[in-house]
């Protein structure tokens, strides 16, 4: 009959994945467990391993099982693109040549170090040096896919984990080149098809960069005139997709050309609206990868190995954590950042899942091998979210940092995001003047110095909306940004704006450029630091040389009134904006 939907396996494991998503997320948020945990659960339940073995003997069981596990790996890889697209969102090409130390000085080291340590101890323990290497840089990535959702990308443990596993997504080619380089029947032509692969994979990389930075502001410029949001999403889909398949036709990663595209978005205005539309798609899409790593675990497999199994899972991620730690030390982090970061850096990727088919396919492991190490990579990755509570317990321990004083929780007050110097002085005036506050910072040394000098400070991620929840965002008298971040700065204004209509926005600004695009972004008061001590250091220098005070500040207005068109006018704004000083007030 026309119009009738056949029931076919893939509509049935698309229900299953749906009811899965609707089911483990609210649930889970509501007790304010990561959704990680649930997704990887309905795995084990749905999958070949569960309840689907039980299907020839219950055939209703087919609708709610998984009935063909290798259909969803293209969804779950797509997963894992849009996340690294996100990230490069949440990024620039400054912020990113700022962390270049700690991806290729860091990151590289642990790499490095992790990989060989593991290789000589699985040598000693009875693996051949070529399979236990393959076995060593395996098991030393760690789960890009897991990690930075927890973690984030601005606190200092976030910061670390980026650049580590940055590195290691650009190292992922790399190395399964020298694995079949390493094979016994390998030829010489192995190592030069890695550098045929680099230096096409460079010319490829260099084209999207100059192509992206002329085309993308004008494709989402095209799409915003339309206001159509399917088309932006279309454009948003065509661009993460396009930059992906170059670089996987290039013989990189597919990973590499998201990430290029997310960085390549970051610089222009639209960066907000292409993250927001993306954000469901990337979180469903990784809800797949997380049920796929649950299909893969066989419970009567574990149940059977279970001492072996066990032994080799702690025996990686001590290991693992221990190294990572003791490197984030070495290169200066604090107690508490290494032992957080060391932990959660701890479990095996998914990344290691490649590695060990490459492995297994270049006859360097055998396939056993290869299997037990599967299963104890995806014990791993399920116990990710466990590990991220123990490394903060932990850390919290080794650092203990006094909570907030309890006089103001609850009431309204004012937000000061940032406890450095200029937040400090903000701080020190408003108690002053009697008006409740608290500051927030993600740099744990900062947050620790100011409570030492009495300041009502609190450690978070200001980007991540449960911090400010937990401060009371929604009573706050006022947030007054003082990071000196200009992308950062003006991303959380248009959140903030988004989030509260009618929110005091206070922000500090590097420059005139800067406070136009905080205008644009929301901000109530923007202060471009650069003209005020410019304005008033003029004004010392001309009442000192003997101009008399009245036709100084005079000047200081009229000056000051040039700059207010010249941000006007930056900033399409439908009104002249105030710039508030202590010499003289508009």
């Amino acid at each position: 009959m026309a119009g009738e939907i056949e029931a076919t396996p893939m509509i049935s494991d698309a229900l299953v994945i749906l009811g899965a998503a609707g089911l483990v997320i609210p649930v889970f948020t509501r007790f304010r467990i990561t959704p990680v945990i649930g997704f990887i659960l309905i795995g084990i339940a749905v999958g070949p391993f569960g309840l689907g073995q039980l299907v020839y003997e219950r055939p209703w069981l087919s609708h709610i099982t998984i009935t063909d596990p290798e259909a969803l790996e293209p969804f779950a890889e797509f997963g894992i693109i849009l996340l690294l697209f996100t990230i490069g969102l949440e990024l620039s090409f400054k912020r990113l040549w700022q962390m270049r130390r700690l991806v290729f000085g860091l990151g590289a080291l642990e790499l490095l170090v992790t990989g060989v340590m593991l290789a000589i101890v699985l040598a000693m323990i009875g693996q051949y040096w070529t399979g236990a290497l393959a076995l060593g840089f395996a098991l030393a990535f760690s789960s890009t896919a897991i990690v930075l959702p927890i973690s984030g990308t601005h606190s200092p443990v976030g910061r670390s984990a980026l650049s580590m596993l940055l590195f290691e997504d650009i190292m992922i080619v790399p190395i399964i080149f020298i694995l079949g380089a390493m094979a016994p029947t390998a030829q010489a032509e192995g190592w030069e098809g890695l550098v045929d692969t680099l230096v096409v994979g460079g010319v490829v990389i260099a084209v999207l960069l100059i192509a992206g930075r002329i085309a993308l502001p004008r494709l989402f410029a095209q799409a915003a005139r339309t206001k159509s949001p399917e088309l932006f999403l279309a454009a948003s889909l065509l661009v993460v997709i396009g930059a992906s398949l170059a670089t996987a036709l290039a013989g990189l990663s597919p990973i590499v050309g998201a990430l290029i595209a997310g960085l390549l978005i970051a610089e222009t205005e639209y960066h907000g609206e292409v993250e927001a539309i993306i954000e469901p798609f990337k979180g469903l899409a990784l809800g797949i990868f997380l049920i796929t790593v649950g299909m893969s675990i066989d419970l009567a497999t574990i149940w059977e190995n279970l001492a072996s199994i066990a032994t080799a899972v702690v025996g990686v991620l001590v290991f693992k954590a221990l190294i990572t730690g003791i490197l984030l030390r070495l290169m200066g982090a604090r107690r508490s950042t290494a032992a957080e970061t060391g932990i959660l850096m701890a479990s095996p990727s998914e990344t290691t899942l490649i590695v060990l088919a490459a492995a297994s396919s270049a006859l360097l492991i055998q396939p056993g091998t290869a299997q037990f190490w599967q299963i104890v990579t995806a014990i791993g990755l399920t116990i990710t979210p466990v590990l991220a509570l123990v490394g903060r317990a932990i850390a919290r321990r080794v650092e203990p940092m006094p909570e907030l004083p309890p006089e103001d929780e609850g009431n309204p007050r004012v937000i000061i995001i940032g406890a450095g110097r200029v937040g400090r002085l903000i701080a020190r005036m408003l108690e002053t003047h009697d008006k409740p506050y608290v500051a927030i910072d993600s740099n744990a040394d900062l947050i620790a110095s100011a409570k030492r000098r009495g300041f009502r400070a609190a450690f978070g991620d200001a980007s991540r909306s449960d911090a400010l929840d937990k401060l009371g965002i929604e009573s706050a008298l006022a947030v007054v940004l003082t990071m000196d971040e200009p992308v950062l700065a003006a991303r959380l204004v248009a959140k903030l704006r988004k989030a509260y209509p009618q929110l005091l926005i206070v922000a500090r600004a590097r420059d005139t450029g800067h406070a136009a695009e905080l205008y644009r972004a929301g901000a109530s008061h923007a202060v471009p630091e650069t003209l005020e001590s410019s304005l008033q250091l003029s004004e010392a220098v001309l009442v000192d040389i003997g101009v008399p005070m009245g036709p100084v500040i005079a000047s200081i207005h009229e000056q000051r009134d040039e700059y207010r068109v010249k941000i006007e006018q930056e900033g399409a704004l439908s009104y002249r904006p105030k710039l508030r000083s202590s010499t003289a007030s508009d």
